[in-house]
């Protein structure tokens, strides 16, 4: 999508701090952490939000769940929380796909 931010930062548009990429997710370090350790993992393919996936996306979730613990030794967490939001009620800031790679400290346990 032309006016996706997430788009523009796979395309090269705008700058980010990648942490790691391959051919279906790329991962880039949160411009505005909730913990010490924020990065943001977004397949390469644009999804809208976690309710827009289908059965036909099996695959490239199943990719993105193997590769967040290599993500996540990359930027040293052996303790790690990961988090996705689907809309705007929920926290979705950007409709993109993406999911929240947090750790660095003690994280709080409270859901709401």
């Amino acid at each position: 999508m032309s006016d996706c931010i997430f788009c523009k930062i796979l395309k090269g548009e705008i700058p980010s701090k990648k942490v790691y990429e391959d051919d279906y997710v790329y991962a880039f370090h949160d411009i505005a952490p909730m913990a010490p350790v924020h990065v943001l993992i977004i397949p390469r393919e644009h999804i809208k939000s976690a309710a827009e996936i289908t059965s036909g996306h099996a695959e490239l979730l199943g990719h993105i769940w193997t590769v967040i613990p290599e993500i996540a030794k990359l930027v040293s967490l052996t303790d790690f929380r990961v988090v996705t939001n689907a809309g705007a009620d929920a926290g979705q800031t950007v409709a993109h796909l993406h999911f929240h790679l947090l750790g660095g400290k003690k994280l709080n346990t409270s859901l709401a």
